[in-house]
């Protein structure tokens, strides 16, 4: 009796090391890197190019706009005259420098023959050159005066959400002090690290795969975004307390961006992702 269970288990003792090894001999080797990351998205402060007092703010946080649109006024009334001030003194130092050129074209042959002497050929030269240089000092006085009145607007610089609306109608505000805080539709990407036995693996312009943590109520999966590797830092680095990977954190990591294709709404500044290379997959 002892015998056979004996047997029995040196069978199955060898049975379990037989399967084990089948397993381990046929399993699959990993061809996907699995790392965690945090979205990442470019802020723009935006601001008036001159000082006055704000007239109208034609947007609210959380409003998205389109490249070109209107977003703030401040009381351009100073501006409109200083615009006006200048287009009347252009006018007339035109007017004077037409003036002078003809007398200058009139006189200047008698110069010559000395019907006039050398004194009044030179006023007439020196005359003639100042109203010309005064005439385009005021022309660009005008285009100066004219950029003026239209930096009292204040316009998107590209496509995004107001994510800050930092004054009011009313406010005083000077040349380069925050109106509002835009984040910006693209570029969009993922800030991430990898280890270093995987670097041999990535390369620019390889595809990837970002999840987000939130339930895609449609497919009961989670939110899948198609994007690629944009950069790959040259140098290591520790990985920061808020990146979480399978080593430990004080490992030294390289760090990478995965930019996403096509964005939406739901992407957020700082929202944690999982991001999944598939090494087979072609660039």
């Amino acid at each position: 009796m002892i015998k056979k269970i004996i047997i029995i288990s040196v069978i199955i003792i060898i049975s379990i090391i037989f399967i084990t090894f089948i397993f381990l001999f046929f399993k699959k080797k990993p061809n996907t890197i699995e790392t965690f990351g945090n979205i990442e998205i470019r802020q723009v402060d935006l601001s008036f190019q001159v000082s006055g007092v704000i007239n109208k703010l034609f947007k609210e946080e959380g409003d998205y706009v389109k490249k070109g649109d209107l977003l703030a006024t401040i009381d351009d009334k100073d501006y409109i005259a200083n615009y006006n001030k200048a287009i009347y003194l252009e006018k007339s130092s035109l007017a004077e420098a037409k003036d002078d050129l003809a007398k200058f074209k009139r006189n200047y042959p008698l110069c010559f023959d000395d019907t006039i002497s050398k004194e009044e050929c030179t006023t007439l030269l020196n005359k003639k050159d100042y109203s010309n240089a005064k005439y385009k000092e005021n022309v660009a006085n005008r285009i100066y005066q004219k950029n003026q009145l239209d930096y009292t607007k204040l316009y998107a610089p590209q496509d995004g959400i107001i994510t800050t609306r930092a004054q009011e109608k009313g406010a005083f505000v000077n040349a380069s002090q925050i109106v509002f805080v835009m984040s910006l539709n693209n570029p969009v990407w993922v800030r991430t690290y990898i280890k270093e036995t995987d670097l041999g693996n990535i390369k620019y312009g390889q595809k990837a795969h970002i999840f987000t943590d939130t339930t895609d109520p449609k497919t009961k999966k989670k939110k899948e975004y198609e994007g690629y590797i944009g950069y790959i830092s040259p140098v290591a680095e520790f990985t920061p307390k808020t990146v979480q990977t399978e080593d430990l954190r004080v490992d030294l990591m390289y760090r990478i961006r995965v930019y996403i294709y096509k964005t939406d709404e739901y992407l957020r500044q700082g929202m944690p992702v999982t991001i999944k290379i598939d090494l087979n997959e072609a660039k």
